[in-house]
Order: C-alpha cells, then sequence, then structure tokens
C-alpha cells in the first residue's frame, strides 16, 4: 500500500471510531513508516482549532518527525543495546504515559521501531499491555520484518504493509524499453520461437541488472550499518540483519518478476480489447502494436495466449524450474 493511501485509511478509521488499539506499520526501508506513524500521531492530537495569521488565512500546522513528537504523552523505544535488541525495562518505560491523566482528546501513544528487535521479556511484556489496552491509548510496532514478531503479537494487531514510495512497475519502467522493442517485432512478423526465445532473454536481462543494483544498494546500507554499530553492538545482530536484507532482496527480485509478468499480461490484454474494437489501453505507448497483433490473431489464439501468460503467474508461486517455466510460458505466449 503507498503511504498516502495507507495515510488515509488511517484517518478515515479515527473518524469512523473504528482505529485499532494496536497497529504494525510494515515495509522496507524507505517505505514511509516513520513518516506514517508522525503523520497518524498529529492526526489524533490535532488542536481543535489553530488560529488565523496576519491575512485571516487558517494556520497550516508544521508536520513534525516522529522523533520531534516524542513528549510526555508520545514515548519511543528503539534497540540500544550491545546486542540490538529492545530490552524489556524500554518496554514498561513505554506503558507508562498509559497510566497518566490526558487532556481531554489526547491520545497517548506508544512507537516501538524496530519492533522484531524485541527480547522475549520484551515481547512478552508487551503483549501483557496488547491484551487489555487502556481507552485512548495507541502502539504502533514498526517493522521492515513482521514475520519476526511472535504470532501472539500479530493476531492482536492490525498490519498496514506498506510498498517502497514508487511502486514495482515505476521503478521498472525505464527497463522495459528492450522488451517493448522485443514485442514490437513480434507485432510486425507474427509470433515466432525465435522471437519468443528473444523475449525471454531480455526478460532474464532486465532482473539480472534489477538484481545487481539493488545487491549493490543493500551492500552499501548493510555497510554503512556496519560502520555506525561496530563499536556498540555484537556481531551475531550484524549477521542476522545481513540475512534479513538477504530475504528482503529475494523478495524484491519476486516482486520484480511479477510485475514484468503484469507488464506482459497487460500488452497481451490490450492486444485481446483492440479485437473487439476497444479504444482503452493499459500500455498506450504500444497501442500501435497491440492493435497490430491483436488483429493479425484469431480470438482463440488471443484467449490461449493469455491464459499462458496467467499460468506463468501461478507456476512462479510454485516450485517448479523457474527457467522452464519461463520459456514454456513464454512460447506458449509469442510463438
Amino acid at each position: 500500500m503507498k503511504l498516502e493511501d495507507a495515510q488515509g485509511l488511517l484517518e478515515s478509521a479515527h473518524e469512523r471510531g473504528r482505529l485499532a488499539h494496536a497497529l504494525i506499520l510494515s515495509g522496507p526501508a524507505g517505505s514511509g513508516k516513520a513518516e506514517l506513524a508522525a503523520n497518524l500521531i498529529q492526526h489524533l492530537n490535532k488542536p481543535a482549532d489553530a488560529g488565523a495569521d496576519l491575512w485571516g488565512e487558517p494556520v497550516v500546522e508544521e508536520q513534525k518527525t516522529l522523533d520531534q513528537l516524542e513528549g510526555e504523552f508520545v514515548r519511543i523505544v528503539r534497540p540500544k543495546s550491545r546486542s540490538r535488541r529492545i530490552k524489556v525495562e524500554q518496554m514498561r518505560e513505554i506503558e507508562k504515559p498509559f497510566h497518566l491523566a490526558a487532556p481531554e482528546g489526547t491520545w497517548k501513544v506508544g512507537v516501538v521501531v524496530d519492533a522484531d528487535r524485541m527480547g522475549e521479556e520484551a515481547a512478552n511484556a508487551f503483549l501483557k499491555t496488547l491484551e487489555e489496552p487502556p481507552p485512548d491509548c495507541l502502539l504502533l510496532l514498526l517493522t521492515a520484518s513482521p514475520a519476526r514478531l511472535l504470532p501472539t503479537i500479530l493476531s492482536r494487531c492490525v498490519e498496514i504493509s506498506l510498498t517502497n514510495r514508487r511502486g514495482m512497475e515505476e521503478r521498472l519502467a525505464e527497463r522495459t524499453h528492450e522488451l517493448e522493442r522485443a514485442l514490437a517485432g513480434i507485432a510486425r512478423h507474427g509470433p515466432s520461437v525465435w522471437g519468443a526465445l528473444g523475449i525471454k532473454a531480455v526478460f532474464e536481462d532486465i532482473l539480472a541488472a534489477w538484481k545487481k543494483e539493488r545487491e549493490k544498494v543493500f551492500a552499501d546500507e548493510l555497510k554503512a550499518e556496519v560502520a555506525h554499530y561496530k563499536n556498540s553492538s555484537e556481531g551475531k545482530w550484524l549477521e542476522e540483519r545481513e540475512e534479513a536484507m538477504k530475504a528482503e532482496l529475494a523478495g524484491e527480485l519476486v516482486e520484480a518478476k511479477t510485475a514484468l509478468v503484469q507488464w506482459l499480461t497487460a500488452w497481451m490484454g490490450d492486444a485481446v480489447r483492440s479485437k473487439f474494437g476497444g479504444d482503452r489501453f493499459d500500455l498506450p505507448r504500444q497501442k500501435e502494436f497491440t492493435k497490430s497483433f491483436g488483429e493479425s490473431q484469431d480470438l482463440p489464439s488471443l484467449l490461449r495466449r493469455t491464459d499462458a501468460l496467467k499460468d506463468l503467474v501461478a507456476l512462479q508461486e510454485t516450485n517448479a524450474q523457474e527457467t522452464l517455466v519461463l520459456e514454456t510460458c513464454l512460447l506458449c505466449a509469442f510463438s
């Protein structure tokens, strides 16, 4: 979910009195978890009337960061020990404001950054608060690895999963030019084995370049964290962090594959719609070629080719041999 969509969803839930007392804000680095938490806190505790400026215009409250919002009724905890774990003492500290009297309409908020780093004692202490939440209190857990949270915590929270600020399809858009050229060739010269294998080669090249680029980004991030924490954390934490980054990279690669297959499916979908005289195109830049391809094929053939791409999506989620699946489905779709 995009940051803006998540913010609108949470604000709407609050206005309807349906905001959950505990939220997991998950997503990769750069997805805006901390920003979403800060925006939500300011929305909950916004002044009833901020007044007007000298020109009579309403005063718009300056957007603050999460750290700027910390205070008497907003507590934030992060991993601090050498093991980069959140200790039970920190969790007890975060609960203190929940038992204080607050001005009417003020929400008391506890934020746990990198919540997957809670130690066993801290997680168990946190569970007690989850089970009996005081009124007008909100718990926000920020994490890039929600699967590492205790199942008992996951079951008691509502998860809001954020994507990177730019969707995967948008991030891959500049890499699809070669794919566009290969498909234009299919439209001009007709389906063929060599054309389908050419699409497969371009598909794999895009993913390989993507993987190489992202591996460098993750390596640079890990190097920076090692330099920052080497004297204040244990080696085991860095090993765990490296494993978490590898898992995140693997997840991104799956997401990138899915986005490329969806792009191919959209291309074929445009060809099918053009067969019926439709004027809506998911890929308007390719409409000359999808129209040409659609007009050159009979309807059963187009539907068979569409089904082959749908099979590619489904088979990617199985243990089938990846290269063989890709080759077989693309041959069925474009030869």
